[in-house]
Formats: structure tokens, sequence, C-alpha cells
């Protein structure tokens, strides 16, 4: 029998960006599966996940990965600590270094990180990763 694919990846949403009445570019009709978001296409959610992602360095200055993920995947619902350090082990950035999310290579990193973290694989190219990163 063969696997379902995680959430994430079935909704075209491998950030697992909740829904909470953003229009996004590429948004689904319905626009959620209740509580997460569906694009249309894989760029679309790739593209949402690195905005959101700007957002936190210019808006909030957050720049850490720490920092992001701590915003990202509070610990109310997640274990925080696994998933820095999970997302320090993949992109070698140590969890208090500075970041500059407008650089294609980190952000590159990052969301190669939080998908794999958030998915438990990668089924994207850095191709189809740069297309969303660069809409962003």
């Amino acid at each position: 029998m063969k696997r379902k694919p995680p959430r994430g990846i079935r909704n075209n949403n491998p950030g697992n960006i909740r829904y909470t009445g953003t229009q996004w570019a590429g948004l689904s009709l319905p626009p959620s599966d209740g509580e997460f978001c569906i694009f249309t296409e894989p760029k679309w959610g790739i593209r949402a996940l690195a905005r959101v992602l700007k957002v936190y360095q210019t808006k909030y200055g957050i720049c850490t990965v720490s920092g992001i993920i701590r915003r990202w995947a509070p610990s109310f619902e997640n274990d925080t600590a696994a998933y820095v350090k999970s997302v320090c082990h993949q992109t070698g950035f140590g969890s208090g270094s500075e970041l500059n999310l407008f650089d294609n290579d980190t952000m590159l990193a990052l969301v190669k990180a939080i998908i794999q973290h958030e998915n438990g694989q990668m089924p994207y190219t850095t191709e189809q990763l740069m297309e969303g990163i660069r809409c962003a």
C-alpha cells in the first residue's frame, strides 16, 4: 500500500502555514483544509513560506535560527528546541547567528530545512524552491 504524502505536500503548503484569512497569491478554492492553506502549486506555498520569513526579519527584527523557529513553530504546539537543532544541523547555521534572509543562498538553506522538518521529506528540486523564493 502506497503511503499518502504528508499534509503540507498534499496542500502544496510545505511550510504548513495556517489559514488566517490572508489572501496569498496562488491560494486554492477552497483556500484551506479547515486549518492549513491549500495552494494551487508548490511554488505558491514556497513563496508564502519565504515571504513570512522575510517579514520576520523586516518587521520584527527576527533573523536567527532560534528566533525564527520559535516564532514559526511555538513551543505550545511543537518541540521547538528539537526543531531549532534540526534546522541548525541541516543548514550549518548556528542557532544564534544572524542571517540575511534576502540572500538567496541563506533563504534556500532555511526553506529546505523547514520543509524537511515539517514534512519529513524534501520532494522539491532546487529549481522549484528558487522559483518560489524569487516570487517572494
